[in-house]
């Protein structure tokens, strides 16, 4: 019996991975049909309800993605002080943190902690919407709900997320100057020095496009994910929870295929 076991679990495991990468291609494939309705709904969005968006998605953020850019200063320079410590480069300090800031860490961490924020929120609101009922009186009275409420969010989302991404990295770039100052006695005038010495367009370039990529991606999956809500009040939850999970996953991806693209076109 534990022979038999044992021959079966490569069975398992293949059908593991063959069923995840069928969901998987399955939410991308959604992705894809919200992404082609936005695009068509475009000429006919609401201006007001982008405005209502960008207000309720990015505003009332902006403290979270500037504490959020503290705490990745604050990271930045105990891990490089580790290697200031040892190999006594502080010359290059500047460039490293403000490289890793506008290539990865700025984008990346403010898209996931954004997933969490933006993108739950637009998956319940739209959930409720679905399961209430309110899409379907929407399109009785010949109102098209991408172009009412899908579209803005799309729009709005990326533009939060962009303006939220360049707040949280100019306030990491900053700490890392304080902190780097006080913990590794970095001079702000040699920081300084470095950063604009080595750092290029292509380096912010790169930045704004991971942005506006990761912040059209987390309204996308929050969009199609709350618009196959089904059930009660639980399902809310569920469709809120299961955006999060989603938009990490494929943020990650995401951020692998951007990131190999952009240091191939825009090299630093």
């Amino acid at each position: 019996m534990v022979g038999a076991s044992i021959l079966r679990l490569p069975a398992r495991a293949v059908l593991f991975v063959s069923g995840g990468l069928s969901r998987f291609t399955q939410e991308i494939g959604a992705m894809g049909l919200v992404l082609l309705r936005t695009a068509r709904a475009l000429p006919r969005l609401d201006p007001r309800e982008v405005i209502r968006s960008i207000v309720g998605f990015g505003y009332d953020a902006l403290l979270l993605s500037a504490v959020l850019g503290v705490f990745i200063g604050f990271i930045l320079v105990l891990f490089s002080n580790l290697i200031v410590a040892r190999f006594g480069v502080k010359s290059l300090f500047g460039w490293a943190s403000g490289y890793a800031v506008l290539r990865e860490l700025g984008p990346f961490v403010t898209a996931l902690v954004m997933a969490g924020r933006i993108g739950a929120r637009n998956a319940a609101e739209l959930g409720v919407m679905r399961i209430g009922g309110q899409l379907e009186g929407l399109r009785g009275v010949g109102v098209d709900p991408f172009a009412l409420l899908v579209a803005p969010r799309v729009i709005a989302s990326a533009l939060a997320v962009t303006v939220l991404g360049i707040v949280a990295s100019a306030v990491a770039i900053a700490a890392s100057i304080g902190f780097g100052w006080l913990i590794s006695a970095i001079e702000p005038s040699t920081f300084l020095t470095s950063f604009e010495a080595r750092i290029h367009p292509a380096d912010l370039l790169a930045a704004l496009v991971k942005l506006l990529a990761f912040g059209a991606t987390i309204s996308l999956v929050s969009t199609q994910t709350g618009l196959r809500a089904e059930g009660g009040a639980r399902a809310v939850g569920q469709v809120a929870a299961k955006a999060v999970v989603v938009s990490a996953a494929v943020l990650t991806g995401l951020d692998w295929l951007i990131t190999f693209v952009t240091e191939q076109v825009l090299p630093s």
